[in-house]
């Protein structure tokens, strides 16, 4: 396989991976009335166990459980838990289009909490873009209107703990194989949302519901696991672009699911996201090539 085969196709799994990811939003929002999101969570994390212990950690090979830093991979576990809690709590008070929008300022946020802590210098085209972004994420939500409540902030609580698990994540990448990381990843949540679950079960009101959670599962799971991939075949600057297509998916599911249509301020904000998350790629990969 060429290069340019193997770009390709981690472009393909990458935009793969967010068309999952954009169902499985549109999905969770969907049953956010008639299932507790403790429920939810719970059988995702038992369907990425199964899935990590059937073809992650075989292909790695060795004692799956074994980390050099466990603190960290606990940490990390918790730090995903806490994501999906916010962000199903998001779902269930906005649009799915709208919340991906604010959720993708990640990205950015990422870049630039990794250069302060290597102790860069972050130029103020950097600064710029990431205050950029967070003005389209405004836009979005915008505070002080007739449809704003305090709920409605609960993305942005969503971006700082998302970018905590990316920085987390790439730390434990140097030291513990993928397929670990992703088995205590998983066994930590479901620990947690076990202990949790006898306080908020409620049972799936039809056959049709418990489909959609079983569902729910096998689109995270193997959206992820289509992340890793792409990853793997091609490097990070040629595949973060397309994470934006995301956006585009869930405006789609939002449409097709609940016939939501953005407003015209919901669009601009979330153009703005997306021009400034595509800027904050260029500069820092211009940033980077100058100082190499």
């Amino acid at each position: 396989m060429t290069p340019a085969d193997r770009q390709g196709g981690g472009i393909a799994l990458v935009i793969a991976a967010c068309a999952f990811f954009a169902a499985l939003d549109t999905g969770s929002k969907f049953v956010s009335s008639t299932v507790p999101m403790l429920m939810v969570i719970w059988i995702r994390y038992i369907i990425q166990i199964v899935f990590t212990g059937l073809v992650l950690v075989p292909r790695q090979g060795g004692a799956p459980l074994t980390s050099r830093k466990p603190l960290l991979q606990v940490v990390r576990g918790l730090l995903l838990l806490l994501c999906s809690l916010l962000a199903f709590s998001s779902l269930m008070h906005m649009p799915v289009g709208e919340f991906t929008a604010i959720v993708m300022l990640s990205p950015l946020l990422v870049t630039l909490v990794a250069s302060v802590a290597l102790g860069e210098k972050v130029s103020l085209l950097r600064w710029l873009t990431v205050i950029g972004g967070f003005i389209g994420a405004m836009a979005v939500i915008r505070p002080g209107s007739e449809a704003f409540t305090w709920t409605m902030l609960l993305p942005l609580l969503l971006v700082f703990a998302n970018t905590a698990f990316q920085i987390v994540t790439s730390q434990l990448s140097k030291t513990d194989a993928a397929g670990t990381t992703h088995l205590i990843t998983g066994l930590v949540g479901l620990l947690v949302t076990t202990l949790a679950l006898p306080f908020f079960w409620r049972a799936p009101e039809s056959a049709f519901i418990w489909a959609i959670l079983l569902g729910l599962g096998v689109l995270g799971t193997v959206g992820h696991y289509f992340l890793i991939l792409g990853y793997s075949r091609a490097p990070a600057s040629s595949l973060t672009p397309y994470l934006y297509s995301h956006i585009a998916f869930a405006t789609l599911g939002g449409w097709l699911v609940f016939s939501h249509v953005p407003d015209r301020w919901s669009l601009l904000g979330i153009a703005i996201i997306i021009l400034c998350g595509c800027a904050g790629l260029w500069v820092t990969a211009r940033e980077k090539a100058a100082a190499a």
